[in-house]
């Protein structure tokens, strides 16, 4: 598939399956602000079913956001029999939720510091929430639109990462 070719209806809906793993990455950051604005939660209502069946899946089953990662890694993004669309957004998924991840154990790591559920906490996490929806918003309008979502350099690494 070159660059310049529009994906098809197909292609658009895998290269969209992906960011489930960031979206459940930084959900439980949203607490607040699903407290505070409830109407958010509906932005969330089309994709509920397959958050249900993921997260019972990763309750279910030991170590199973690191076999999704393992598995997505080596069956997708190394796979160049799959369209380059698809593969992109599986590794800027991946890259969006490794992040948030990071950002989640920094977080953990100065919550003692930073008085346990403060206000500074719930400032730190609402943001990487609200950024979480934000990116994986704009790349799922993207994704659909059969466009390649340009976040800055999460997007040059993924390019770096997908030949």
């Amino acid at each position: 598939m070159s660059w310049n070719s529009s994906p098809s209806i197909l292609d658009r809906v895998f290269a969209a399956l992906p960011y489930i793993l960031a979206i459940t990455a930084g959900l439980p950051y949203g607490v607040f602000v699903l407290q505070e604005v409830p109407a958010i939660q509906f932005l969330l209502l089309p994709i509920a079913p397959l958050l249900q069946v993921y997260m019972g899946l990763q309750r279910s089953i030991p170590f199973f956001g690191l076999i999704v990662f393992f598995a997505l890694i080596l069956l997708v993004v190394r796979n160049e029999n799959i369209s380059r669309f698809i593969r992109f957004n599986t590794m800027q998924a991946i890259l969006l939720s490794f992040i948030l991840a990071v950002c989640g154990l920094i977080l953990d790591l100065l919550m003692p510091v930073l008085g346990g559920g403060g206000l500074l906490v719930q400032t730190f996490a609402s943001a990487l929430f609200l950024g979480m929806l934000a990116s994986v918003g704009y790349s799922l309008v993207q994704t659909f639109r059969g466009e390649y979502a340009d976040i800055p350099t999460i997007s040059e690494a993924v390019h770096m990462q997908v030949r």
